[in-house]
C-alpha cells in the first residue's frame, strides 16, 4: 500500500537577517517542535492561497507571497510530505501577531537554528537555507 502524500507550504519570512519560526502547540502532531509558519494545501487551493490562509488563521498575519524558495519531499512513518517553501514579506507588525494556531513564535538568525528542534521536512529546509550562508 502506498503512503498518502500531503502538500504542505511554509513561509520563509526574513527581517533584519532573522527568520520567523513558530512552535507547534502541545496538542499537535510533532508537539512543541519549531517550524516555518504554514500548513496544508486544501483541495482546489493554490500554494500561494493556502499559505496566505494558513498565516491568517494561525497568527492573523497578512503577507505577500513572493518567490518559491525550497522544495523538499520528506517521508514520515504514515505519510509523505511534499513541502514547498516560499519567500514572503510580512505586512503585519510584530505586536499584531497573535498565537491563535501556534504555541509561540521567534525571530531567529541562521546561526541560532541549531538551538531549536525542527520536524524532518523543516530541518531539510533549514539545511538548504544554511547553504546560502
Amino acid at each position: 500500500m502506498s503512503k498518502r502524500k500531503i502538500r504542505v507550504v511554509a513561509a520563509q519570512i526574513e527581517r533584519d537577517g532573522k527568520y520567523l519560526i513558530t512552535q507547534r502547540k502541545p496538542t499537535s502532531s510533532l508537539p512543541l517542535l519549531w517550524e516555518f509558519p504554514g500548513g496544508r494545501v486544501e483541495d482546489g487551493e493554490t500554494d500561494e492561497d493556502a499559505l496566505r490562509r494558513e498565516l491568517q488563521e494561525d497568527m492573523r498575519i497578512e503577507a505577500e507571497v513572493l518567490a518559491h524558495s525550497v522544495a523538499v519531499t520528506h517521508e514520515y512513518v504514515a505519510y509523505i510530505i511534499d513541502f514547498r517553501v516560499y519567500r514572503c514579506r510580512i505586512l503585519t507588525a510584530d505586536d499584531k501577531i497573535q498565537k491563535v494556531g501556534i504555541h509561540d513564535f521567534r525571530w531567529v538568525a541562521p546561526h541560532e537554528f541549531d538551538d531549536y528542534e525542527f520536524p524532518g521536512a523543516d530541518q531539510a529546509t533549514v539545511d538548504a537555507l544554511l547553504k546560502e550562508y
